[in-house]
Order: structure tokens, then sequence, then C-alpha cells
């Protein structure tokens, strides 16, 4: 069953990038979809996982 989320929103250091994702927080995991094509669907990915994978790129 597909889950809806909402309050999507790109990282305020994307500026006017066409490279992006969106992520919508609170929800338990991290759901991460394509800013340019929001309909594509949604990835989910744990908590810690979004953690280290944002650590990782700083």
């Amino acid at each position: 069953m597909d889950r809806e989320y909402t309050g999507f929103f790109k990282s305020s250091y994307s500026g006017d990038s066409e490279q992006c994702v969106e992520v919508a927080p609170g929800c338990g995991v991290v759901p991460v979809r394509d800013s340019k094509n929001t309909d594509a669907g949604v990835i989910t990915v744990s908590r810690e996982a979004f953690k280290a994978f944002t650590d990782s790129v700083r």
C-alpha cells in the first residue's frame, strides 16, 4: 500500500539548482522524491541512513 507523504521541501542550500531531491519530515522514515518529477514515486530510508548520507556530503 502506498502512503501519502506531505510537507516535502528541498534544502535552502539547493538554490536554483535543477539537480535536487525533496524530503518530508516527521514520518518515522525519510521519504525522498525527485523535485522535478514529483509523481515518479517516493523512496524511503531510515533516519539513521539519511543522517549518515547527509553527514558524508557536508
